[in-house]
């Protein structure tokens, strides 16, 4: 059983599924970025009319449309033509990324497509000549959490204040490029793309599960970050969306080196929100499966998923915040009430908070604001260049 979509001032490519019509969504907002084209995205929306739920269905055409993407890219670059070859292998790590995201289990056709998506937005970005992004690895623990860092630093000398980047519950450290890294460098702030525990190729390919004291990797970031020279120190932030607004609510709580904190989408009771939609069947707004909550968290059950879930409350913990905060939450977010938005605003103990409310009637009133990037990313990005004393690169 899915759910259907709630009345609501925004595009449906599936009126009756609304995990599918998200992730249409998603993919339609990062067209501006390079991570999508509108006619191979209305290609595989009417490749999928009449399979309206069908998760392999989905998968297979997604996927085939990434493959179709990565020949063309293959084929520029052969040419030469390393601009179309970049743009082409941009898009083609997209659609494989929306292909893999419904796939459960987590079988060797979904993990050799995460390959591929991940093989295909390196060599994009070994293809770009404006910016040097470095594939790194971030000590954590007895492992690593592997991330990109892309430095706003105008000399090899200078110092430029850097953001940590992390996802949420099924993005990637791939899928923040679409959302507005590009508009930061601009402003003159590095970036630290992040695949945290429970994300990414972290849970894929290492087994780090998602956990609630994040700011076990929020730390580790920063602590590599204080060994460039390229970052200043003193001006580090960290935003994340979705469940990251958990993630960075949490790191910025509990790591005083955070001078400032974007929540992209407010989280304060995540045990609460599973467990209405595990009590539910699932039949709830979700942007992925159901299964992704046990796979994510390393359990075997539900239940013991739930029990991992039991600290990712965030009442007692962000009274601690000192640093700067912005949260930013759509008024008609289906998946998480507005409600949980101005409790986090107002239990949140820095002086400096704002919280930025879209609404129906100027667009981004959805889930992080995927009905309208173009006005939500500026905002943040403002905000954040502001706080952290940024000067454009």
């Amino acid at each position: 059983m899915v759910a259907a979509i709630r009345d609501a001032e925004w595009y449906a490519q599936f009126p009756d599924d609304y995990r599918w019509s998200y992730n249409v969504m998603l993919a339609l907002a990062q067209i501006p970025t390079g991570g999508g084209e509108v006619g191979e995205i209305d290609r595989v929306c009417r490749r999928l009319a009449g399979h309206v739920g069908d998760d392999e269905r989905w998968f297979r055409e997604w996927r085939a449309m990434g493959d179709q993407v990565r020949t063309l890219a293959e084929r520029a670059e052969g040419l030469g033509d390393r601009r179309a070859a970049m743009a082409h292998y941009r898009r083609a790590s997209n659609y494989y990324f929306a292909a893999e995201r419904f796939r459960f289990p987590k079988d060797e056709d979904a993990l050799d497509t995460y390959r591929a998506m991940l093989d295909t937005f390196r060599r994009a970005a070994e293809l770009d000549d404006r910016y040097r992004i470095e594939f790194v690895e971030i000590p954590y623990e007895s492992s690593s959490l592997p991330a990109f860092f892309v430095s706003a630093a105008a000399t090899p000398e200078g110092r430029a204040p850097v953001v940590v980047f992390m996802n949420g519950f099924d993005g990637n450290k791939e899928l923040n490029w679409f959302l507005g890294i590009e508009d930061l460098l601009a402003r003159g702030v590095s970036v630290l793309s992040l695949d945290s525990p429970g994300v990414g190729e972290a849970i894929r390919f290492r087994g780090i599960p998602l956990r609630h004291d994040y700011e076990v990797a929020g730390s580790a970031a920063v602590d590599w970050l204080e060994t460039r020279p390229d970052v200043d120190p003193d001006r580090i932030g960290v935003m994340a969306l979705s469940l990251g607004g958990y993630y960075a609510s949490r790191s910025a709580s509990m790591e005083p080196r955070f001078k400032a904190c974007v929540a992209w989408g407010a989280i304060w009771d995540y045990h609460r929100i599973w467990r209405e939609r595990i009590e539910a069947a699932f039949a709830k707004q979700l942007p992925v499966p159901g299964a992704h909550l046990v796979w994510s968290t390393g359990t075997a059950s539900t239940e013991e998923a739930l029990q991992v879930l039991e600290g990712f409350r965030l009442a007692e913990v962000v009274p601690r915040m000192t640093g700067a905060f912005l949260l930013v939450h759509g008024e008609d977010d289906q998946q998480v009430p507005v409600a949980d938005a101005r409790l986090l605003f107002d239990a949140c103990g820095s002086a400096d908070k704002t919280l930025r409310i879209f609404t129906g009637a100027e667009g981004g009133a959805q889930h992080c604001q995927m009905d309208n990037l173009s006005i939500a990313v500026p905002e943040i990005n403002r905000w954040l260049a502001d706080r952290l004393g940024a000067t454009a690169g």
